[in-house]
């Protein structure tokens, strides 16, 4: 990881005093918190140390003096703080979480939030909840009973945060059973009960990308009250709504049959700009053979746009750009040269009629350029492919 790490020393507490590993590590992170944090720190000192041993790992990734006040305010803290500071902001602060998480040292790790807006008097609570029911995560919910979003500022915040939380049960009812705020940044998980590994955070919401990729089979789940935020300005945008957005579709796409779904979706999608081109082309007095072929090219673009950005977003980085598009255009263009001897092999040598034989070469042109797209352009390069190339 690249940036700097320092842990603050205390005087006059000895490192015997905190259990190793100690009973919860604190996981925070940061982005320009350098008015919150104090008062987190302040907070945690007040209700976390005296009812169980701690420690606090603050991952930075802050433009400001947020490293620094952090270094000022753990002075007074009797109890291990230690900053991560990233020049790198891969993933986010969902990235950050995920640094977090391996940095731990305890058998709990509790995910919250930088801002005050998580109460840390309830840290004790979720863990206890954790060792009383046996769970491997503990979330902090708005919606349950006891609950509140009351920090939430304005009804159009509210609208999204509902409309978020539909959503992602909607696509995720199994992986989501039992969490009734999968939005939430505020939850307790034992360390052995996680994967960092497995995890490709895009974005702020981490609870989401572990309860589907690396959910624990017990769940349990403690209310609280979203409180309203101590300093500052909320970090939510419309650009991290388009992340959310682009994350939940690669959660979703995880699965090779859902990617297939979603290739033949797209696909679809891309008889829009492939019609639209071949009457603008016809219009202008081309002949309608080289206007397909050309208008094809529009819908072979339309589909590599969408399939780089939803389907293989986290793919992208095994071959360079123009090595991705030249082998999705050939595999595409190829799908129209190897439709029609498939569709007269159908026909003369099994007897199909012509329907049902362009239907059946449409389904086996479509799974072998899926098929082809994995593989020849999305799949890593062998170890010698890739050494040669670096």
């Amino acid at each position: 990881m690249s940036g700097h790490e320092y842990t603050v020393p205390v005087p006059g507490l000895k490192a015997t005093e905190v259990p190793e590993p100690g009973a919860v590590t604190i996981v925070v992170p940061t982005f320009n918190e350098s008015g919150n944090v104090r008062q987190l720190l302040h907070q945690i000192t007040e209700s976390v140390p005296a009812q169980v041993p701690c420690e606090v790992i603050f991952v930075d990734d802050s433009t400001d003096d947020t490293p620094e006040v952090i270094r000022q305010a753990a002075q007074d803290c009797p109890f291990p703080v230690t900053v991560l500071h990233r020049e790198e902001p891969v993933g986010g602060l969902g990235g950050a979480v995920v640094e977090g998480l391996r940095a731990a040292t305890s058998d709990w790790i509790v995910v919250m939030d930088g801002d005050c807006q998580h109460p840390p008097s309830l840290v004790p609570e979720l863990v206890a909840t954790g060792e009383r029911s046996h769970a491997g995560l503990v979330v902090a919910s708005r919606y349950i009973k006891g609950g509140s979003r009351a920090g939430l500022a304005g009804s159009y915040r509210v609208a999204v945060s509902r409309g978020a939380t539909w959503l992602t049960k909607s696509l995720f009812p199994r992986r989501l059973h039992g969490i009734s705020d999968p939005m939430s940044g505020f939850f307790a998980i034992r360390r052995s009960a996680v994967t960092a590994d497995v995890l490709k955070p895009l974005g702020y919401k981490i609870l989401l990308e572990l309860s589907v990729r690396s959910r624990p089979r017990e769940v349990a789940e403690v209310p609280f009250v979203f409180l309203d935020r101590f300093a500052g300005e909320s970090k939510s945008t419309a650009q991290e709504g388009l992340r959310f957005l682009r994350h939940l579709a690669g959660l979703r796409t995880a699965s090779p049959v859902a990617r297939m779904v979603g290739f033949g979706l797209i696909g679809l999608s891309g008889f829009v700009p492939n019609l639209v081109g071949l009457w603008a082309l016809t219009g202008l007095g081309l002949h309608y053979v080289p206007a397909e072929i050309l208008a094809n090219q529009l819908g072979v673009a339309w589909n590599f746009v969408l399939i780089e950005h939803l389907l293989f977003r986290d793919r992208r980085a095994h071959r360079r750009w123009w090595d991705r598009v030249g082998r999705f255009a050939l595999l595409a263009n190829a799908d129209l040269v190897l439709r029609i001897p498939l569709i007269a092999l159908f026909v003369d040598r099994f007897g199909m009629g012509a329907l049902s034989a362009t239907a059946l070469a449409l389904v086996t042109t479509f799974v072998l350029r899926f098929a082809g797209t994995e593989a020849l352009v999305y799949l890593p390069r062998r170890k010698k492919e890739a050494r040669r190339a670096a």
